[in-house]
């Protein structure tokens, strides 16, 4: 009996594959469930719109990302921070202050949870701050921090 997995099912497959089980199996366990539904002409054509349209929709985003990554190559983001005796800061600078600031200064919003620091940044300067925009896109924001008097 041919089926189409709606969830993912351990031992038979991913959720959106045909996967060929046994009768028994497939009328008593994955269909009762709602884990599968029986393989017909309109379920397999069905089955192939949603893959279509789910290739669109990462298609999209994919250009969406490389967009935004072009346009933070011309970006620069000041910070202003406050600093001790030494030049060290108070604190350190986050990926949420980070975000805040390229939405403001350049218009571009970018989630705190793709920006990736390495360490954190206690000390002025300038420091190149990577981004994961995408499943394969990333970006690099470049990040001044200079003392707020």
């Amino acid at each position: 009996m041919k089926v189409i997995l709606q969830q993912d099912v351990k031992g038979q497959g991913k959720k959106g594959q045909m996967v060929d089980v046994s009768d028994g199996y497939g009328r008593n366990f994955l269909l009762p469930r709602k884990l599968a539904v029986e393989a017909t002409a309109e379920n397999i054509n069905t089955m192939k719109m949603q893959d279509k349209a789910k290739a669109a929709r990462m298609a999209e985003e994919k250009a969406a990302a490389e967009a935004a990554a072009e346009q933070l190559k011309g970006c620069q983001v000041k910070i202003k921070a406050k600093a001790g005796q030494g030049g060290r800061l108070f604190g350190s600078i986050t990926s949420q202050e980070i975000s805040k600031e390229l939405k403001a200064q350049c218009g571009i919003d970018v989630n705190k949870s793709k920006i990736v620091l390495s360490d954190p940044i206690k000390s002025f300067g300038t420091f190149e701050v990577k981004c994961k925009l995408g499943s394969e896109v990333s970006g690099v924001i470049n990040l001044l921090v200079i003392e707020d008097k």
